[in-house]
């Protein structure tokens, strides 16, 4: 039988991270192209714990449905959270609980755009949003990306010459792939030009408690006074990314539409997972954990750069501050499609930078590479044989 497909998805093509960790199943394949979290950060013992008290005291609380917008005590607790750590949330915001922080993206775009309409985005960025943008039939306009953030020239440059942006897509901290830290200059501009020109921004946080080196900058959330910016947060770096538990904190009448948009994928976010996250948050102190947490990304850190450093010289690349990734530019003259394959046939995957291109039709010199998810044992092993490649 021929199988007839929409238009939204036949052209959709599957993610080349997902495509490439399937080669990972090999236990002799080194993986430096994952992007999960380090294994040693989980608060294993407290989250077994509380999954323990949640069923001996409340079981069917944690069984039954909810409500869309999610647990009110994790809300309540999330609204204070974010304002005394952040200075963020108004009058007009509202606060609503998603299955994780893609879901954000996803929810964003189907109340937002329609079929046509531009998505502004930094040029690389993160492919599991992208695709989200891609799946309604939106233009994706790629911003590039300095070391300092995003291009804010470039940027004022597409809202002046576009009515049709709906939304500029933005990763201020530790930004996936580049690692790069937007500064506090550039978020200052990108709020003044996003008021300027009447679009909404959507900064995605997911890696704002990894910073490994540097000080703590205020959100582009945080400067908002007129109910432009949608922020996206997600518990997947700070607790684990399996319990899949994501937030979006934004004007009142988008998260409202974003609420009903929701009815319709998932009905509500698991109870049980958002009974675990509030009670971590109340029974924990979030800021010990970070430290801990951080300390364990920056000793994994240091191991990439020291192996990158000894091993692979003509490998360029920026330090990042923190999050999860270190982005790598080969040396001209190296095929960068040919060195991944080469590398996944020595048994070692790394992700193609052009995965995280807006515009699938350019190319690039660069790979991501991921040091929070490799033993440093298999990260030092792993750089040495694509130092022995080049």
């Amino acid at each position: 039988m021929d199988y007839v497909f929409s238009n939204k998805i036949a052209n959709l093509k599957p993610s080349l991270i997902r495509e490439i960790l399937k080669s990972t199943s090999d236990p002799e394949t080194i993986s430096l192209a994952a992007g999960n979290p380090a294994p040693d950060a989980f608060p294993v013992e407290s989250i077994s714990k509380i999954a323990a008290d949640i069923f001996r005291e409340d079981p069917i609380g944690a069984l039954q449905y909810g409500i869309t917008e999610g647990y009110q005590p994790l809300i309540d607790e999330l609204k204070g959270y974010l304002s005394s750590k952040y200075s963020m949330g108004a009058d007009y915001d509202s606060l609503i609980i998603t299955s994780g922080a893609t879901q954000i993206m996803e929810l964003l775009t189907k109340v937002l755009c329609n079929e046509g309409d531009i998505i502004a985005c930094e040029d690389p960025s993160f492919i599991g949003s992208l695709n989200c943008f891609r799946s309604y039939g939106t233009k994706l306009c790629g911003v590039p990306m300095q070391e300092d953030g995003i291009d804010v020239e470039a940027l004022e440059k597409l809202f002046s010459g576009s009515s049709k942006v709906k939304f500029l897509y933005t990763i201020p901290n530790f930004q996936n792939p580049t690692g790069y830290t937007m500064s506090l200059e550039k978020r200052k501009r990108v709020y003044e030009l996003a008021s300027k020109y009447d679009v909404i921004v959507l900064e995605d946080n997911p890696y704002g408690d990894l910073r490994t080196s540097g000080e703590d900058l205020p959100t582009i959330k945080s400067f908002d006074t007129e109910g432009r910016v949608v922020y996206a947060g997600t518990f997947s770096k700070l607790i684990a990314p399996g319990i899949r538990v994501g937030y979006v904190l934004g004007p009142s009448a988008i998260v409202a539409k974003m609420t009903v948009g929701k009815q319709t994928e998932d009905v509500h976010t698991a109870m049980f997972n958002q009974m675990l996250v509030y009670r971590w948050m109340k029974e924990n102190d979030i800021n010990e954990h970070i430290i801990r947490m951080q300390g364990i990304y920056r000793a994994k850190l240091d191991v990439m750069c020291n192996a990158l450093d000894e091993y692979c010289p003509k490998l360029s690349y920026v330090r990042p501050e923190g999050g999860m990734f270190v982005w790598c530019k080969l040396p001209d003259g190296i095929d960068m499609m040919d060195f991944c394959r080469k590398a996944a046939d020595n048994k070692v995957a790394v992700v193609p930078g052009i995965a995280f291109l807006p515009d699938e039709s350019a190319s690039t010199q660069y790979i991501r590479l991921n040091f929070s998810t490799p033993t440093d044992e298999d990260m030092v092993k792993g750089i040495k044989i694509l130092g022995e490649l080049l």
